[in-house]
């Protein structure tokens, strides 16, 4: 008898909802993206019910084709893991939670239903370049490179550039006359691979800012502040 009263108390727990465990999403909605290291956080708290299993949980962390085992607190109640990814602007994200009932089968769920995307902000450009002028000028001015590296497009191109003054002040406009764009455009941009815009001045003290546009949308124009000056 003591028995069957067990057994109806289990099957009410269970239908009032006893055996569940519950997940809250706790990996931030963005980061910035980190070519170098390629790897983001991702980490969820959790809760369970009475029935479940002290112990027998498990947490993973889906994203398309990817499947991370996390890692648990000393008290399960927070799980931690590290998504591996580079070259994009996003990744899936959706945690698998796995788990078994005191005497009953095991469960599993996800959460969310449908996966939702991290976003990988790309990091600044290169806002300042200054370019040594010492010494006699060369052949064709004085010319140095504006390094740019891309880190959430397999590729980029860089479509056409443009030097333009500071201001419409007429002092800017002359100190930005004599600075020239060298060589021709598209330039590919790989994936992590620093690449470079090559200008050059035929005075010995110049600036203005170097545009660039491409056909990344979070970076379709970029402007460049660029200075010649001898050190």
């Amino acid at each position: 008898m003591s028995q069957l009263i067990r057994l109806t108390c289990m099957a009410v727990a269970v239908a009032l909802g006893g055996c569940d465990v519950q997940v809250h999403d706790e990996t931030p909605t963005e980061y910035p993206a980190n070519h170098d290291i390629g790897m983001y956080e991702i980490k969820a708290a959790v809760t369970r019910d009475a029935l479940v299993t002290p112990g027998s949980v498990f947490m993973f962390a889906l994203g398309g084709k990817e499947r991370v085992e996390l890692s648990p607190n000393r008290d399960g109640s927070e799980w931690h893991g590290l998504y591996s990814v580079r070259c994009r602007s996003s990744f899936p994200l959706q945690f698998l939670a796995v788990w078994k009932l005191q005497g009953l089968a095991t469960k599993q769920k996800l959460e969310p239903p449908q996966p939702r995307e991290v976003k990988l902000i790309e990091p600044p450009l290169t806002r300042a370049v200054s370019i040594d002028t010492a010494g006699k000028m060369p052949k064709g001015g004085w010319e140095g490179g504006v390094p740019y590296r891309i880190a959430t497009a397999p590729n980029t191109r860089i479509t056409a550039a443009h030097i333009e003054p500071l201001s419409q002040d007429p002092a800017e406009v002359a100190a930005a006359k004599p600075i020239s764009v060298v060589g021709s455009f598209p330039v590919d941009v790989p994936c992590g691979t620093p690449t470079e815009v090559r200008v050059a001045s035929t005075a010995q003290r110049a600036h203005g800012n170097l545009v660039i546009d491409t056909d990344h949308p979070a970076v379709a124009h970029w402007q460049t502040k660029i200075e010649f000056l001898p050190k």
